[in-house]
């Protein structure tokens, strides 16, 4: 049987996962096995932080309609509450989004819940 080298088909595979790669910092970007590991690792933080990104905009939201519900004289616990007796459904990334461009409009939707004091 003769022999059969498999170096173009590993050349393939080095090339592919170098070109992946390209822009990492220092050795990670052009040796195979450092370059492996850290396509590894960034893959599995890239599908991490897709979802600790939700949780980041979701408190940026909840910081800035409880600073714009402070200027109202109220809290952001008692107006979601207050929303939430009053039937006004609007959910945090509207009513954030509200509070930074519209503050008139924040404030009606503050003043129609009637957050207890």
């Amino acid at each position: 049987m003769t022999r059969v080298k498999g170096g173009t088909v590993t050349r393939k595979r080095h090339k592919r996962l170098i070109k992946q790669v390209r822009g990492f910092y220092a050795t990670r970007h052009n040796l195979f096995r450092r370059a492996k590991e850290a396509r590894t690792k960034s893959l599995w933080y890239s599908y991490r932080d897709r979802r600790v990104r939700k949780r980041d905009l979701r408190r940026l939201w909840i910081s800035r309609i409880n600073a714009a519900a402070r200027l109202n004289g109220t809290t952001y616990s008692r107006l979601i509450h207050a929303m939430l007796l009053a039937d006004i459904r609007i959910n945090r990334k509207f009513l954030a989004d509200m509070a930074v461009r519209d503050p008139k409009a924040f404030s009606s939707v503050v003043k129609a819940a009637k957050p207890i004091s």
